[in-house]
């Protein structure tokens, strides 16, 4: 299967699964991401049509997409993975949308580089549903202070993001972070991915992200 196979297969995938859901959100975007992909394999994507992707890494995104975005205006970058505060200019520069605001000092980071560069991307909050210690998120009970905090800086944050645990079950999860949003006034939720999009559409996902089932098995 090529990769605009693939990404028209998961896109029919995604569209049947929101006519099977009871609520599916308004719209259920497909972040494309292309962690370890290397530049040919985006072109293809676009080439399919694809405007919208997601990279894990900063450094790595720097390589392959001002070259494309500024040969495709259209084209959207989200940032999936973790940001390090030393990382922010370069990730405000770069990215339409950075998923995973995590912490209040990285909330004092992006303020201080709207102000300095006029720049905001739009935010999710990253929420840590299954409480482990090794990844990256705010814990479910410390969501609402953070998304407060954000707020107060006026970060425009409008929506959640997780990554449930690879051994349970997602659906409690997924149900939790969209009980979250709903709570705080979010529409977006970005949750699901290879193995999991069809679930997460089920449950209000606006974004799914999706990388191997496109691409293949990362190198």
């Amino acid at each position: 299967m090529t990769i605009a196979e693939n990404l028209h297969g998961i896109l029919a995938r995604i569209e049947a699964a929101r006519k099977a859901a009871v609520k599916p959100a308004p719209a259920t975007h497909l972040v494309a991401v292309t962690k370890t992909v290397p530049e040919d394999g985006v072109r293809a994507a676009i080439a399919a049509g694809q405007r919208l992707f997601g990279e894990n890494r900063v450094q790595e995104a720097q390589g392959k997409f001002p070259a494309l975005k500024a040969e495709y205006p259209d084209l959207e970058l989200h940032l999936i993975g973790p940001l390090q505060t030393n990382k922010v200019r370069e990730a405000v520069a770069l990215f339409d949308c950075i998923q995973s605001l995590d912490r209040t000092r990285l909330a004092d980071a992006l303020a201080t580089e709207r102000e300095r560069s006029g720049q905001a991307p739009r935010l999710f909050v990253q929420v840590n549903t299954g409480e482990e210690p090794q990844k990256a998120g705010v814990i479910p009970r410390e969501t609402g202070a953070l998304i407060a905090y954000a707020r107060e800086l006026k970060l425009p944050v409008e929506g959640l993001m997780c990554i449930p645990p690879l051994e349970e079950d997602a659906a409690p999860h997924f149900a939790l972070l969209k009980k979250l949003a709903g709570e705080h006034g979010l529409q977006n939720l970005s949750m699901g991915m290879s193995g999991d999009f069809e679930l997460a559409v089920k449950f209000g996902a606006t974004h799914v992200r999706v990388g191997s089932a496109i691409f293949g098995a990362r190198l």
